[in-house]
């Protein structure tokens, strides 16, 4: 089968490679409009349900990107620079960068031809292809083209965001709520790779106007947020370039599709769902549906019954993820209001759960992990899991005493013969 992905992401490298694997025969290109390791944003975070898929469907790129990953152990919630409170768990991060330069060199190994700096303007011109897999993001330019055809829709949320890194290397996924004159900021920070972390700044509209970043320029808002941020980064410095570019304020855009397929034309990744960083999924979906798109291709053997397969099972397990970030997004586009009222402790448990009722025994459970004695045996708890985990996937080296290693499970659905939970930890609070 002849095979074109339109972008060169997550989505569209894991893709060629999960189909490569499966059938060797099949001819691959993958295009991609920038240069190679050319990339927005820093880092990406994710859990051990990813890497029991990733193992599972190609070892040899999994043990490369676990290799390029950091442990982070939970989740602080700092208020006004003054009370922290705690969330239990772990999870990994990895740079976004060095994980598009492993995929890359995993599909040029596998003989997919990846051709960087080059654009699409015309489907036509890909007449010869048999699928093409479209996989350019959530501003997807082929997917408008084609959106009453996808049945797409583009909502935007109503806080603004910047996604900045930081030289401060942050150890455990951090929030940070200040509060100023104009109301509330906050960041969103973990650790991306040695010596850098990812930090998401976010408010309401009415704190950012207020506060003048309308106005400034990005030089002069970087120092502002040093500023108002000193404590929480210890009096490291933000970082906004990216690619040579400043960071801009951006406002979440929610992606949804009626269809993932249309002809011979499939969505995968941001270009067929969005789901708000708060939920820190959009690099895991998509690698997800890379691997269900190539399963669904090898099971059948007409290419319409593949993707009709493949369009039903992803769109089912996405639809309450999607009804969850919504809810997710909601909830901190009105957190000024628990800002105002609520202690550090009660605070970071309405924020980890925010997406539904939570039974009795949780709170009490929340109040107990803030004894320093019991936050020590639940991480000597989650140690004894990863290596667990680690060893029944097969990780080399993974396991050992003394050797740290990955993670945490969640969400997803039916793929390659396996079952994979499309929901978040319960103490999950962001990204």
């Amino acid at each position: 089968m002849r095979i074109v992905c339109i972008g060169g992401g997550p989505a569209g490298l894991y893709f060629a490679i999960s189909a490569k694997r499966r059938d060797a025969g099949h001819d691959i290109t993958v295009i991609e409009r920038d240069p190679p390791g050319a990339t927005y944003g820093w880092g990406v975070v994710y859990w051990d349900d990813l890497l029991d898929i990733l193992f599972r469907n190609d070892p040899e790129s999994a043990r490369a990107i676990r290799a390029e990953s950091v442990l982070w152990q939970e989740q602080q919630v700092i208020l006004r620079s003054e009370q922290t409170a705690y969330l239990p768990g772990y999870g990994f991060s990895v740079g976004r960068a060095t994980l598009l330069d492993i995929l890359g060199q995993r599909a040029t190994e596998l003989g997919i031809d990846i051709q960087y700096r080059h654009e699409v303007d015309d489907l036509s011109t890909l007449a010869d292809a048999d699928l093409v897999v479209i996989c350019d993001g959530a501003n997807s330019r082929m997917r408008t083209r084609h959106s009453e055809d996808f049945g797409s829709r583009v909502d935007v949320g109503g806080n603004p965001y910047l996604w900045l890194g930081t030289d401060k290397v942050f150890d455990s996924f951090t929030f940070a709520f200040e509060q100023t004159s104009a109301g509330w900021i906050w960041f969103h920070a973990y650790p991306s790779s040695a010596g850098t972390s990812t930090c998401i700044v976010e408010c309401a509209q009415q704190t950012w106007e207020t506060l003048g970043f309308d106005s400034l320029s990005s030089e002069d808002g970087v120092q502002l947020l040093e500023k108002i941020f000193d404590h929480a980064l210890d009096g490291h410095s933000l970082i906004s370039q990216s690619r040579g570019e400043p960071a801009r304020w951006l406002r979440f855009t929610q992606v949804t599709n009626n269809t993932w397929c249309h002809g011979n034309l499939v969505l995968a990744g941001d270009a067929a769902h969005t789901t708000h960083f708060t939920l820190g999924s959009g690099t895991r979906l998509a690698m997800i549906d890379a691997v269900m798109l190539a399963q669904s291709l090898y099971q059948h053997d007409e290419t319409a019954t593949a993707l009709a397969d493949y369009d039903r099972r992803g769109r089912a397990a996405l639809r309450p993820i999607q009804a969850g970030a919504r809810t997710s997004m909601a909830w901190f586009e009105r957190a000024d209001r628990y800002l105002s009222r609520e202690d550090a402790v009660a605070f970071a448990y309405s924020m980890a759960a925010r997406q539904g009722a939570q039974p009795p025994w949780r709170y009490q459970m929340h109040l107990a992990t803030q004894i320093p004695t019991v936050r020590t045996a639940m991480r000597g708890f989650h140690t004894a899991r990863r290596r667990y985990l680690a060893l029944r996937r097969g990780e080399p080296g993974r396991g050992e005493p003394g050797r740290e290693e990955p993670g945490q499970g969640g969400p997803a659905e039916t793929h390659d013969g396996a079952r994979v939970a499309h929901r978040r930890p319960a103490t999950r609070a962001t990204r």
